[in-house]
């Protein structure tokens, strides 16, 4: 048992080196084509954790706290959801009160395979990614959360070698300081 408040996922990130095996792979686990969600992050500045607003680009969005470890794998991330009619409005007020650390804007193909969420990510600057987020329930261990996002990481013909640490916000910056 966790013993937290906060919901809690189990989160892989991966680059992705055959777009099409991995959408074959989603495609077939999932039972569906997946749906396309087009996103803008905008991550704010702030002492701890990560605040990010999340516009779906038709006028609604979210505003996500979350709080994970920068490492390689599966990690477990501690997050808050505030959904929002008004993102605009909402970026301007955290821009001002906040100030900007960066944008990450993309297209998301989400699949749903059991209580994970599999997001087939196209991120403007950087190329194509693949997240796994296991939605862990109230009852399932951080361990369980592992097994399941490397039991799917292996169904979906992901390579260990390929994980990656870290937000596309903190790539997209050491891309910047490699340019």
């Amino acid at each position: 048992r966790r013993g937290s408040q906060m919901p809690a996922n189990v989160e892989i990130k991966a680059r992705v080196r055959d777009l099409a095996q991995l959408t074959n792979n989603a495609e077939r686990l999932s039972g569906s084509p997946g749906s396309v969600i087009r996103q803008t992050d905008t991550f704010f500045s702030v002492p701890h954790g990560r605040l990010k607003l999340r516009d779906f680009q038709d006028g609604r969005g979210q505003l996500i706290f979350y709080d994970r470890p920068d490492m390689e794998g599966p990690k477990l991330s501690h997050y808050t959801i505030s959904p929002t009619e008004d993102p605009a409005g909402l970026l301007a007020v955290l821009s001002q009160a906040l100030g900007v650390r960066g944008v990450v804007k993309k297209e998301r193909r989400l699949y749903m395979v059991g209580q994970t969420r599999v997001h087939v990510d196209r991120v403007e600057g950087l190329g194509d990614f693949m997240e796994l987020e296991v939605v862990l329930e109230d009852r399932q261990s951080l361990q369980e959360g592992e097994r399941l996002a490397q039991q799917l990481m292996a169904e979906l013909g992901v390579d260990k070698s390929d994980l990656l640490t870290g937000a596309y916000l903190d790539l997209l910056a050491r891309e910047a300081s490699h340019a």
